[in-house]
């Protein structure tokens, strides 16, 4: 593997900046080298700067700290002339360039991207010359500490890397190849996905005769259910990680005792603050089997409720939550991560109510959970769209439901708590999924933030602000409904929380016995609808599982690093 000098692509820039810093200034131009011939997107790789004269660049990315590895949201370097360094920075996943800024020695103030462009877009529009959006730093190194500025310190010399993402060699386009590598990856979470939801018989195994993890109804008690908490259990412990079984004994208004609560949970310790906990949670069971998982909407041609696998509601969340799981289970953290599989949502979110209101609110009353991370149905989103296989969404928008066509099913990212939807309760959290998504997941031109107006009721403000905003393919809103487990972490710990889903109103098998892999693959391809720009089902799936577990992982890491308190309180 040979060493790459980026020397010379910077001074082929140097015309248009030259006298950047002031017409008797030097102009400073640190080498940049690095292994091979680009950053690998979504892994940690090391880039070594070296500065033949003294200057200070600044890194807008996640870098790992080589001593402690812990890792930080940026960092600002001082570069004494002739010094070297060497770090890693976590290459964006989905993009395919990054950017340094470079600055007279010792340099506090920074001009900074808005958070809903790109460092392209910054670059672009001419902004190493501008004014605009820009921070302040105090401390120095990796302790580095941003705050927002008005003055950013005048221009500085940008410098623009190009990274990629190889596929894996055995993986074809059309079966999620083009997202199937980095320390975590949508064709990782597919394949978890399809070996929890097999539904290949299998007459030995007495909880579900099946391959696969189904019949997952509330949680104990559950002979299926337990079986698949096995799995859980075997699979965190085998990634290092302490887990624990949390069983509650539910009692009903009529004082009926049910013993149906039973959160698995894992726990990687924070080594700098352990009672500050990240939680990262899905909810595991399924729609109990009112139809005694028999009745299939596409033969009888009418919904009723209950189903077997549960694909899309929520095994798809559960797979992302466990790969994430394991992909950080050796990363250092300041604050300990907890990556929690709620039984009993669809009963009442009485896992996660439990789990809030007696382990952490009675049991463990030192612990202060910061934020909260949930995934619930994701994924039956853009990219796909464009024709549901079975005559879903309609082609009128439901006012009182989420945004929704024919023609585009978008992702949600929903935050709170929200105590108006005519303005953003959660500026902070808004803030930080526009700046993920624009640049690191390259989702720039889907993302739209959605706000009502006076004009907007509280029943349709999605609808109408999302038709407003030309029907962007990735929505961030606040919502003052919250039907998932999010609730129990808003109600009972006034904690922050952050939310991934994908279609909901219009899925022909929302929570029946076609909740399957095999419905969720009709649904995403377009290869049909676009025969241009179109793709299959699986890759367009696994592209969607990519993005979205990008986008929840970033989140976390960057939550660890500053969390977003509830800006209601």
């Amino acid at each position: 593997m040979h060493r790459v000098s980026l020397l010379l692509t910077f001074v082929l820039l140097l015309p248009a900046f030259s006298g950047c810093f002031g017409d008797d200034d030097e102009v400073v131009v640190p080498q940049v080298a690095f292994d091979t011939t680009g950053l690998v997107a979504g892994t940690f790789s090391p880039i070594s700067l070296t500065s033949p004269t003294s200057a200070s660049v600044f890194i807008p990315y996640l870098v790992r700290q080589n001593t402690s590895g812990l890792v930080h949201n940026s960092t600002v370097l001082d570069l004494s002339a002739g010094s070297s360094v060497t770090l890693e920075v976590l290459a964006p996943p989905r993009t395919t360039m990054m950017v340094l800024l470079v600055g007279e020695f010792g340099r506090t103030n920074w001009p900074l991207r808005v958070a809903s462009e790109s460092w392209s877009t910054w670059l672009a529009r001419g902004s190493p010359d501008s004014t605009g959006s820009s921070l302040i730093r105090s401390g120095s190194g990796f302790e580095t500490v941003f705050n927002s500025s008005a003055d950013s310190g005048g221009p500085v010399l940008a410098l623009p890397i190009t990274i990629h993402r190889p596929m894996h060699s055995g993986i074809a386009i059309e079966n999620g190849g083009l997202h199937s590598t980095g320390f975590i990856h949508g064709k990782k979470v597919y394949d978890r996905l399809t070996v929890l939801s097999d539904t290949s018989p299998d007459p030995l195994d007495v909880a579900d005769g099946a391959s696969g993890f189904l019949d997952r109804w509330a949680g104990q008690g559950n002979l299926a259910y337990e079986d698949a908490a096995l799995y859980l259990i075997q699979t965190l412990g085998d990634a290092g990680l302490r887990v624990e079984s949390h069983r509650y004994l539910y009692t009903d208004a009529l004082d009926n005792s049910n013993p149906e609560a039973y959160n698995i949970c894992a726990y990687k310790d924070g080594e700098v603050f352990p009672d500050e906990w990240l939680v990262f949670g899905a909810h595991f069971d399924i729609a109990p089997p009112a139809n005694l998982g028999l009745l299939d909407p596409h033969v009888t041609g009418m919904r009723t409720y209950g189903t077997r696998v549960g694909a899309y509601d929520n095994t798809v969340g559960t797979s992302m939550v466990l790969e994430t799981a394991i992909a950080l289970a050796d990363i250092p953290t300041r604050r300990t991560h907890v990556f929690c599989f709620w039984s009993s949502e669809e009963g009442g979110k009485r896992g996660s109510d439990h789990w809030t209101d007696i382990y952490v609110k009675q049991d463990n009353p030192g612990v202060t959970v910061v934020d909260y991370i949930n995934l619930d149905m994701v994924a039956v989103n853009w990219p796909g769209g464009g024709g549901a296989p079975h005559g879903d969404p309609a082609t009128v928008i439901d006012d009182d439901g989420y945004p929704k066509d024919e023609e585009i099913w978008p992702m949600r990212v929903y935050l709170g708590p929200s105590s108006d939807h005519r303005v953003v309760n959660q500026p902070e959290l808004a803030g930080l999924m526009q700046w993920i998504g624009a640049d690191a997941l390259g989702i720039e031109e889907q993302i739209g933030l959605l706000v009502g107006s006076e004009n907007h009721s509280a029943e349709t403000w999605k609808v109408d602000s999302w038709l407003e905003s030309d029907r962007p393919e990735v929505i961030i809103y606040e919502d003052t409904t919250a039907r998932s487990d999010h609730a129990s972490f808003q109600d009972n710990l006034n904690a922050a929380t952050i939310g991934f889903g994908g279609l909901v109103d219009g899925y022909w098998c929302y929570h029946q016995t076609c909740d399957t892999i095999e419905e969720m693959l009709e649904w995403m391809d377009t290869s049909d609808t676009d025969p241009v720009g179109g793709a299959p089902g699986v890759q367009n799936l696994v592209d969607s599982m990519d993005y979205v577990t990008w986008y929840a992982v970033l989140t976390l890491l960057h939550c660890d690093v500053k969390p977003l308190p509830n800006e209601l309180i």
